[in-house]
């Protein structure tokens, strides 16, 4: 006997995904194509969709349509320093070498900065009042033209004082921690707080991903000291929680070994990235 029809379209619609006829990334045909080619109603071209969403295979953008699943292969981030030259920490150039190193090119774009009031998370996060003025540097970063994540950097406006291409609103290239440095203000280290989470309306929009939760996002809260124990930055990063891994190195570990194993690793963690 034949199975419910709606199986029998979504079980033709994964032979032709899988056979690339319906190649990934591509827009599935509408609804009322499908209802047309397959002869079905609606609820039995829905019930088809929402089995191939189950298993992965698609999956649906609000108002633009219902989309072939892409196979991306994740970036692996290693989020801690590297004790050799105190770089790194999947910040920077580091992040994008590690990219590149993985034969993927990473690309930001301009950064858009402000002074703002800092909201109760960043005035706790840097131990000044709620209120008061911070510098914030946004940028949205690309690997290989898809978006990748999205990061926000917050610091106290005193620091324009000592620090004042923190206000350009062009790119620091060498890196904000290194242009810090070479003001005097050395980054001796920092405290990083993971939360995987639903996707807020501008990430999912950002992300392309599907509004229903169904894929999260890993935000990673990074708060960087100074030499003196001063609290100088606040990075907010938020990523595809799909699309990246982090790797944390403690005490005596080859950087260079620092990768993740095919099947995850027991003391290396889902997720990915670092700071503007």
């Amino acid at each position: 006997m034949a199975g419910p029809m709606y199986r029998e379209i979504a079980d033709d619609l994964r032979r032709r995904i899988d056979s690339g006829e319906l190649e990934q990334g591509r827009k599935l045909p509408t609804e009322d194509e499908l209802i047309e080619e397959y002869h079905a109603s609606r609820n039995t071209v829905r019930g088809a969709l929402r089995e191939l969403s189950g298993r992965g295979l698609v999956f649906t953008l609000h108002g633009k349509g219902t989309f072939v699943t892409e196979d991306v292969p994740p970036i692996v981030t290693t989020l801690t320093t590297d004790p050799a030259t105190g770089g790194g920490g999947g910040e920077g150039q580091v992040y994008t070498a590690e990219v590149a190193a993985s034969g993927r090119e990473a690309t930001t774009s301009d950064p858009v900065v402000g002074v703002q009031k800092a909201n109760p998370a960043v005035a706790d996060a840097l131990r000044i009042p709620e209120g008061s003025d911070v510098i914030f540097r946004h940028e949205e970063r690309m690997v290989d033209r898809r978006p990748w994540s999205l990061q926000t950097s917050f610091y106290p406006r005193s620091l324009a004082d000592r620090a004042p291409r923190l206000l350009d609103t062009d790119d620091i290239s060498e890196g904000a921690v290194t242009y810090l440095r070479s003001r005097g203000i050395k980054q001796a280290g920092y405290r990083d707080s993971i939360e995987v989470r639903k996707p807020d309306p501008t990430e999912t929009e950002f992300f392309g991903i599907p509004s229903d939760g169904s894929v999260e996002v890993t935000q990673i809260y990074r708060v960087a000291f100074d030499q003196h124990r001063n609290r100088v930055r606040l990075t907010i990063t938020v990523y595809r929680a799909d699309r990246n891994r982090f790797v944390i190195n403690v005490g005596d570990v080859p950087i260079s070994e620092g990768l993740l194993p095919a099947n995850g690793g027991e003391s290396e963690q889902d997720g990915s990235r670092g700071s503007a």
